[in-house]
Order: structure tokens, then C-alpha cells, then sequence
């Protein structure tokens, strides 16, 4: 059976600059897949690549053997990918509801349906710009989420979140994994998040995939360690296999 999100050597040049050089890699259906490495290796470009933000160079990516690469970002959007962004930027005016409403694809749910899955059922008529960071980041997922996609892109959720608002952001995520089964590939520097609660991670270093392969066994990679985690950083399996 075919993966459901195939990456097939994909390279995106930004003038003679090459961003991503022949990447490849599958996500089957029902996977949490992370994407790791240094800055400027070329991650949020990958998923910009995905989600039709930017054209690619070489190669080709397929939806559910469908081929989306060249399409249009809305397009993409409809065929099944869903995406979180960096810095989150709903629209302030509106209130929670109505930033859903904007993206919902969904027939069946309400924009409370997702609210409620992020916890924002009692924000819903609370304008965005009255959040707080936290709170934000739980809408741009409620957004993304009212695509209905078939692969939600997660792109650093974490960021800017203290640490109760990463466990809980953690928590969020599993609870979302466990009852939807949404397939999941998300790019994260909080490394005891991704690494708690991926199947599978891939590592970028300028550009290439150095590397794909279960927490564990990236943790203790050489290499890894070498140009990006560092001797300091202790996998905790155990509390991966706990979650």
C-alpha cells in the first residue's frame, strides 16, 4: 500500500542557492513524523514545498498517490493538507469562531467543534486579539484542523510557549492524535516534545536528509549529536512510551 504523503527528490533553488537537495521520504497514514536540524536547514522551506507556498525545483509530491506538487496553495489545501504556521497571525477583529469559520471545510462540524478540540470552547466569542500567545497557537490549530486535512503540517507549535504551556500543548496533541488519527508531520526544536511523541523523525542538515528513523535510534546517532542536539541531550523513552 502507498504512503499516504510521498516526498520524491525534492530540491527548491532560490537562484543558484539550492534549499533542499533531493529529498525523500514517505509518511503513512496515521504516523506522527518529525522534521529536525539546525537552522537554515531548510525545514520550514520543506513544508512551504508541501503546503504550495513555494514551487519546487526538482521532483515531485504525492497526496494519497495523487500528485500536488503544482498546484495552487488552496488547492493543496482541499486535496488534504492542513497547516500550522511559525508566528500565528489570526485575523484580530474577529472573534475565535469566526477565524474558524474563514477555514472550515467541514460540512459536518461547527467552528465550535474545533474550538472545543483545543480547548477554546469558552472563547469563542472573544476576539483574537484579546488572546493570549498560548491561546493563539490553539487557534491556529482549531484553523487548520477545520480543513479537515488528511496530513496536518505543524510547523514549531512549540515555539514561544513556556514550559507548563509546552506539556500541555504536548497533551493537546497526543489527545488530538489518539481520537482523530490524523497524520501529522511537524517541525519542532523542542526536542523533548518531538521526541516524545513521534514515530518517526527525519534530519535535515543544509539542505539534505541525513537521516530518517525512529527517536531512539536519531537520539544516539553520531552525527546528530555532532551538528545539532549536542552530548548534553538525554533521550527519555521512557516517557514516550508512557504517552
Amino acid at each position: 500500500m502507498a504512503a499516504l504523503l510521498e516526498i520524491k527528490n525534492v530540491s527548491k533553488n532560490f537562484g543558484g542557492l539550492p534549499a533542499l537537495k533531493e529529498i525523500s521520504f514517505e509518511v503513512n497514514q496515521g504516523e506522527i513524523v518529525g522534521v529536525i536540524g539546525p537552522n537554515g536547514a531548510g525545514k520550514t522551506t520543506l513544508l512551504n514545498c508541501i503546503s504550495g507556498i513555494l514551487n519546487l525545483s526538482n521532483g515531485v509530491i504525492l497526496l494519497d498517490g495523487q500528485k500536488i506538487s503544482g498546484l495552487k496553495p488552496y488547492q493543496i489545501c482541499r486535496s488534504g493538507i492542513g497547516r500550522t504556521f511559525q508566528i500565528p497571525r489570526p485575523f484580530g477583529r474577529l472573534t475565535c469562531s469566526e477565524n474558524v469559520k474563514v477555514s472550515n471545510h467541514s460540512l459536518n462540524q461547527s467552528p465550535l467543534h474545533f474550538l472545543e478540540i483545543v480547548g477554546l470552547a469558552e472563547k469563542t466569542d472573544v476576539t483574537a486579539n484579546r488572546l493570549t500567545f498560548h491561546e493563539r497557537r490553539r487557534l491556529e490549530l482549531a484553523r487548520a484542523l477545520s480543513t479537515a486535512p488528511k496530513v496536518l503540517l505543524l510547523d514549531e507549535i512549540m515555539g514561544g510557549l513556556n514550559p507548563t504551556e509546552t506539556v500541555q500543548m504536548v497533551e493537546l496533541l497526543r489527545s488530538l492524535h489518539s481520537k482523530t488519527g490524523v497524520t501529522i508531520l511537524w517541525i519542532e526544536h523542542v526536542m523533548r516534545a518531538i521526541m516524545e511523541s513521534a514515530d518517526w523523525l527525519v534530519v535535515l542538515h543544509q539542505g539534505q536528509k541525513l537521516l530518517k528513523g525512529p527517536p531512539q535510534d536519531v537520539a544516539h546517532d553520531s552525527q546528530v549529536i555532532e551538528i545539532y542536539l549536542g552530548e548534553k541531550y538525554q533521550f527519555r523513552g521512557d516517557a514516550r512510551a508512557q504517552g
